[in-house]
């Protein structure tokens, strides 16, 4: 998965941060429980993501001069992936043929 510039400092930042990367993981659990798919969760990871770099592009200089209208949904997926565990496949019905004369 590639992410762009963007999402790619943004992840940086959170990875060598601590503190953040603690956040983040929880954060990232939390709204995986919370929803019942990736896709739901992803949606919610992303506009939490955005919030976030709002609120941060405030007091942190490095990251300042981040785009916020930015989307940051392939970062949402990609910590999805890695901090939290696969969910279930769900299972197709088993395909029943009928014969016809």
């Amino acid at each position: 998965m590639a992410l762009n510039q963007t999402e790619q400092r943004l992840f940086d930042y959170i990875q060598k941060n601590l503190e953040e990367r603690h956040f983040w993981e929880q954060k990232v659990r939390a709204l995986a429980a919370a929803h019942v798919d990736d896709f739901a969760a992803g949606a919610a990871i992303d506009a939490e993501i955005r919030a976030y770099v709002i609120e941060r592009a405030r007091v942190v200089k490095s990251l300042s001069d981040m785009p916020v209208g930015i989307s940051m949904r392939n970062l949402a997926e990609y910590l999805l992936r890695v901090w939290t565990p696969p969910r279930p496949k769900k299972k197709k019905p088993d395909a029943l043929f009928e014969y016809l004369p």
